[in-house]
């Protein structure tokens, strides 16, 4: 049987997303055939501009709307506070529970050697960077993101590469600042687990029983 070039093209497209097979990509297609053409129309939209209306923070790396982000520009945030997290489905995980009030700082991945994802390979060295530039100068009254950082939350995902990256870090830290306090994120996560499918309680719990690295 010989399939419209328009259908293999838009099959071939889902197969290259991660998790999505031939099958699955066949069904996704074909069920896309059946939506209104508005509908379609609507869809094709967002996807043209979903990089187009986005933009990466400069400072923590979170994807939002402005630079800085909606939360690197609040100030009543605990700026002196900075969690390190894998992906920015991880920062909208802990924002859901509403408990965390410090800021964040996204690597976009983790030390993965089997994959050649080195520590140059995700925002390490950025982080790094910040908190020299940023505790090397005196804090001024109500400018929120030039508080000096006292705590570095590693909250990477308790996964091998999780676990990897989070002692890189650490490393790192201790060599370049030495008063900054290095926490990892603690009880309630499971091995093995990833954060954004964590439910609130269990973010909260991790958050609260973080032990100092």
């Amino acid at each position: 049987m010989i399939i419209p070039k328009a259908i293999q093209n838009l099959i071939e497209s889902f197969e290259r997303l991660p998790g999505v097979g031939q099958k699955t990509a066949q069904r996704l297609t074909f069920y896309l055939l059946h939506v209104p053409q508005g509908e379609l129309d609507r869809f094709a939209s967002a996807l043209q501009n979903l990089k187009k209306d986005t933009i990466l923070c400069s400072n923590c790396f979170m994807i939002g709307e402005t630079n800085p982000c909606d939360i690197c520009s609040n100030l009543e945030r605990d700026h002196s506070v900075v969690c390190v997290v894998e992906q920015p489905l991880d920062v909208i995980a802990l924002e859901k529970g509403g408990r965390y009030k410090g800021i964040y700082h996204v690597l976009h991945g983790k030390i993965d050697p089997l994959n050649n994802i080195g520590p140059d390979e995700i925002y390490i060295s950025q982080l790094i960077s910040k908190l020299k530039t940023q505790n090397s100068r005196l804090p001024k009254p109500g400018t929120g993101g030039q508080a000096k950082v006292k705590e570095v939350i590693l909250a990477t995902n308790p996964t091998m590469e999780g676990e990897a990256t989070a002692m890189y870090i650490a490393k790192q830290l201790k060599t370049q600042n030495s008063n900054v306090k290095i926490t990892r994120i603690g009880r309630g996560l499971p091995i093995g687990a990833d954060l954004e499918y964590a439910d609130e309680v269990t973010l909260q719990r991790a958050m609260e029983g973080r032990s100092s690295y």
